[in-house]
């Protein structure tokens, strides 16, 4: 799966990922699109699943019917986001088109 991930997700997160390509939407040069730009451009990229940290996105954005997975991430720190590699990894591999779903990941 191509899985495109937005400027607050933390990178540590790639190698667990096994199996996928990931870019960073800094490296695809979008780290400054908006959410709705950034979605129509990774869907016409063919990219499947926008990995973020953006709570909003489903409020602020029309997810249905979209080809992209969306994963919010519930905490950008890695230093917690560890903890929940495997969580994370599932809910990735179950995405599938117009999937959206939050993996809750506490404060501290």
């Amino acid at each position: 799966m191509r899985i495109l991930f937005d400027h607050g997700t933390p990178a540590p997160l790639i190698p667990f990922l096994g199996g996928h390509t990931v870019t960073k939407a800094k490296d695809a040069g979008w780290d400054r699109l908006a959410n709705g730009e950034l979605l129509r451009s990774a869907e016409g990229a063919g990219f499947e699943l926008l990995l973020t940290t953006d709570k909003n996105i489903a409020a602020q954005q029309n997810l249905k019917g979209r080809k992209i997975a969306v994963i919010v991430l519930g905490n950008s720190q890695w230093r917690i986001v560890q903890r929940y590699v495997r969580r994370i990894a599932l809910a990735v591999n179950s995405a599938g088109p117009d999937t959206y779903y939050v993996v809750d990941i506490p404060p501290d």
